[in-house]
């Protein structure tokens, strides 16, 4: 478990007769953005809440920042930050009373405490609406302020909870930066959310979890590979070149009137390394050529029977 921000083995839960988590591993690497996706009712939230002492397993073992989750929460708690679904923030207090109450909370010298809002209003460029009621903040606002929130104890790993639902492209993408330079300063995201690209664009590494199981783990590329559709498109300018690479390429399928070939594959550097090197065998000259993978809908569609672009994952 060396380099685990978070290790689990044989994680099970059960409510009555209904099985939830049904034996979870995972290692998660420190300083790096693990997204756990799966449609309604695979585990998820139950996954959250064990890995943040809110549940106790009825099986297995986990391992959070060194500690483990039954005889350790104190030291748990200490060391995460969870941000839910929904902003948590007081509408009635300010943006600045908002973090100075969690310094309060944290138990936080007051003065350090202020020179902690200070920067973090700063950080999330908040610092001219700091004097103004929550209640009057856009909803990425909301979500910068309930971000920053958490950050006021400085934790080692968040929990991110679908932190850009109902966010408008603009305020999400502004989200996914904060995200990354969190992770560039050594913090470990666990991330769930209901965008698919979400976690294409940010995960190091992705877990499809469905009836409580783990049914996939890798990269984004690496999932992508694993489902059916992978292809290589060839380009030519030269009819010649187009007739001679489909007498070579007998698998591929044509386009007579675009010059375009179309050539399964996995997508990976060797598969393509052995087709080029199949047209220099035969002085084939390829105008443009362009990798076609599965996105991650089709993983999730593959995985789960569920191929919704934006998938519910609670």
């Amino acid at each position: 478990m060396n380099g685990s921000a978070i290790a689990a083995s044989g994680l099970r839960k059960a409510y009555k007769d209904k099985t939830v988590l049904d034996g979870i591993d995972l290692d998660v690497r420190a300083g790096t953005i693990f997204a756990l996706l799966g449609p309604n009712g695979a585990g998820k939230t139950t996954t959250v809440n064990v890995l943040t002492t809110l549940l106790t397993p009825d099986a297995g073992k986990a391992v959070v920042a060194g500690h483990d989750v039954v005889t350790e929460t104190r030291a748990v708690r200490a060391a995460i930050g969870v941000t839910g679904q929904f902003a948590s923030v007081d509408n009635l207090l300010t943006g600045e009373e908002n973090l100075l109450m969690m310094a309060d909370l944290l138990h936080l010298p007051r003065k350090e405490g202020r020179r902690i809002t200070g920067r973090l209003l700063d950080r999330f460029e908040l610092g001219e609406a700091a004097g103004k009621p929550a209640a009057s903040y856009s909803g990425g606002m909301r979500r910068k302020l309930d971000l920053a929130m958490t950050l006021v104890g400085d934790p080692q790993i968040i929990f991110l909870d679908e932190p850009t639902t109902g966010l408008d492209p603009r305020s999400r993408r502004t989200m996914w930066e904060i995200i990354r330079e969190l992770v560039a300063d050594g913090t470990t995201i666990f991330l769930t959310t209901q965008y698919l690209e979400e976690a294409d664009q940010l995960a190091d590494r992705i877990a499809v979890l469905d009836q409580g199981r783990l049914v996939a783990e890798g990269t984004a590329d690496e999932l992508k590979r694993r489902i059916p559709g992978s292809h290589v498109r060839l380009r030519f300018t030269d009819r010649h070149d187009f007739d001679a690479a489909a007498r070579v390429l007998p698998e591929s399928a044509g386009d007579d009137e675009e010059l375009t070939l179309r050539v399964p594959g996995d997508g990976g550097v060797r598969s393509l390394r052995a087709l080029l090197d199949r047209l220099d065998a035969h002085s084939i000259e390829v105008d443009e050529l362009s990798v076609h993978t599965p996105d991650l809908d089709d993983v999730f569609l593959a995985l789960t029977g569920h191929g919704n672009k934006e998938v519910n994952v609670r």
